[in-house]
């Protein structure tokens, strides 16, 4: 199942032409636009990273979630079950914020290597 979502998402950033690079994060396969973190697979889901001005709004759609960490929530990104996402029109819908958001995201600081 997983990895059938992370073949649709491929084959979404193909068809428009994003440059992307995926790399294990989280347990799940994040894929990155300019260096930044956009949207993933994460647990049984999808976290997407979207403007955080229009996240009240984006978690009126099915399936969609706040998303904590450590006891606090994560400003900006938002947890999709499988009922966000199922068809090719919601998924593309959720990519597409991420990509319009991705410009204006910050990227996180690298670790130095100890």
């Amino acid at each position: 199942m997983k990895n059938l979502l992370i073949e649709r998402m491929r084959n979404i950033l193909i068809a428009r032409e994003v440059d992307y690079l995926e790399k294990k994060l989280m347990g799940g396969i994040t894929f990155m636009v300019d260096g930044k973190m956009c949207f993933g697979t994460f647990r049984d889901g999808l976290l997407c990273r979207v403007d955080p001005e229009e996240k009240e709004i984006l978690l009126d759609h099915a399936g969609a979630d706040i998303i904590e960490q450590k006891g606090r929530e994560m400003k900006g990104y938002v947890f999709l079950q499988s009922e966000g996402y199922e068809t090719d029109e919601a998924l593309e819908f959720w990519i597409k914020k991420c990509l319009e958001y991705n410009p204006k995201a910050k990227a996180s600081k690298k670790r130095k290597k100890k």
